[in-house]
């Protein structure tokens, strides 16, 4: 068998999207701009570990954080033009999971991190 030659491109975004939660941050920022706290309560991730995804997908460029002076400070979250490049990924796997899996299909429940 031939030895086959893996793109870094390829392996560098399969990483990415492999890397916990950051498929799922990017499926709800989808739905639009969100601020931290929104982000927070559709997650079941820490405060702490979803900060340090963020600025992971910010250093990608799938990201963009706007900061609102404001009293209190307002910082809102939303996918750039490259982010939102990976709707039809994003919506593939949706629909693969919706009609692949079942409900008894996880004998593990999701835990906040």
């Amino acid at each position: 068998m031939e030895k086959m030659e893996i793109c870094p491109k390829i392996e560098a975004a399969m990483q990415l999207l492999g890397k916990r939660w950051m498929g799922l941050i990017i499926y709800v920022l989808l739905n639009g701009p969100q601020r931290f706290g929104q982000l927070e309560s559709c997650l079941p991730i820490s405060g702490k570990l979803l900060s340090e995804r963020l600025k992971e997908l910010e250093k990608w460029g799938i990201v963009k954080r706007q900061v609102y002076p404001e009293v209190p400070v307002r910082v809102v979250y939303e996918l750039t033009e490259r982010g939102k490049q990976m709707e039809p990924i994003i919506s593939a796997i949706h629909h693969w999971a919706e009609h692949s899996f079942s409900e008894d299909d996880f004998p593990v429940e999701i835990k906040k991190e």
